[in-house]
């Protein structure tokens, strides 16, 4: 284990706030980069950055290809080596015109940190993920359990998900007063909800059912005329922990507190998935599900920009681009209509 080097970590702390504040980038986008020095100082033994070389870089991004993913044990993937090799270009092309450093190295060596053209169309190809369908997501949905608290809160949670499509962040921090039942809205106010960007905005619900719009409304009703909650207390509140009469830790009521983040909506999914006998999928797949919904059931150019608004999502090209591929299934569907269809002609 190598100690730090002290005059590295000041330049580090110069850049993280660079990219916080001048690039705006968030939390997690500066802990991977933060990541990626960690690699390269332990792989340079803390070696002050004033004595890089390109040839450092050639090395180091050797290494790097032969070392093992410590979860899986095999290689890093191309995707992992693009992106870490990607944040150290990034970086040491900034501090090639920092004060002290401009005169130790150039930065166009910064470059070496490249990886081959072959290798980048592997580590950036689009690959075609699963997506559960609305039908298969309501079947989840009617075999979770209700009978307590918690698993109502849990059963609604998916319900909220699938009828706004809102990011798990969002989900953990939305408040009561966010959701107005009567005119179908999320309010996804970026002062006190956890948005992408920051951004704040107003999601419809989706035409999903009136059922899993009803489960909704009786969830907040519950908070609100049972539990006698207000406007500022969360919509899904974190599980209550506490001692039970054996000395163990039990859960069996709902705190009335928000989550810390969204681990424990991406742990209710899972066991809700498993549950159904379905495989699992992560919330944020659910917003994959809408965008695909979206596809089929809009008539214009309007409906579509409507239906990518309610993603959040500032451009259509956004919704098409990463959440609307055509599944593989649908793409040979759709090929085929194309050949029945001229033979009809040709008949």
């Amino acid at each position: 284990m190598h100690k730090h080097n002290a005059v590295n970590e000041r330049i580090k702390r110069e850049y993280f706030t660079y990219l916080k504040e001048a690039r705006r980038q968030s939390e997690a986008s500066v802990d991977a980069v933060a990541a990626a020095l960690a690699r390269f100082e332990g792989y340079t033994r803390c070696r002050d950055f004033k004595t890089f070389h390109h040839q450092q870089a050639v090395a180091f991004k050797q290494w790097l290809a032969d070392r093992p993913n410590e979860a899986t044990g095999k290689r890093l993937s191309k995707a992992t080596l693009h992106g870490t090799l990607s944040h150290l270009k990034r970086f040491f092309q900034w501090l090639a015109g920092r004060p002290g450093y401009k005169s130790r190295f150039s930065y166009s060596e910064a470059d070496y940190f490249n990886v081959s053209e072959k290798d980048t169309r592997i580590a950036t190809a689009r690959r075609s993920r699963p997506v559960p369908t609305v039908e298969q997501v309501r079947h989840v949905i009617a075999h979770m359990p209700a009978e307590t608290e918690i698993e109502r809160r849990n059963r609604a949670l998916v319900a909220f998900i699938l009828l706004t499509g809102a990011r798990d962040s969002a989900v953990a921090s939305a408040k009561l007063k966010h959701i107005d039942m009567v005119s179908g809205c999320f309010y996804q106010d970026a002062r006190e909800v956890k948005t992408k960007y920051s951004k704040t905005f107003t999601t419809a619900f989706f035409p999903v059912g009136e059922d899993i719009r009803q489960i909704v409304a009786d969830w907040m009703a519950y908070l609100r005329r049972e539990k006698l909650w207000g406007h500022d207390d969360p919509l899904f509140p974190k599980t209550l922990t506490t001692i039970g009469t054996a000395k163990q830790f039990e859960h069996v009521q709902l705190s009335r507190e928000h989550w810390a983040n969204a681990t424990p909506i991406r742990h209710i999914f899972r066991q809700a998935f498993e549950a159904a006998g379905l495989p699992y999928y992560n919330p944020h797949s659910l917003r994959h599900t809408l965008a695909q919904v979206g596809e089929r059931i809009c008539q214009t150019p309007e409906q579509f920009k409507a239906w990518s608004q309610n993603l959040g999502h500032e451009g259509v090209l956004t919704t098409l681009f990463a959440y609307g591929t055509v599944s593989e299934g649908r793409q040979r569907e759709i090929i085929t209509g194309f050949g029945m269809a001229s033979d009809d002609q040709g008949g």
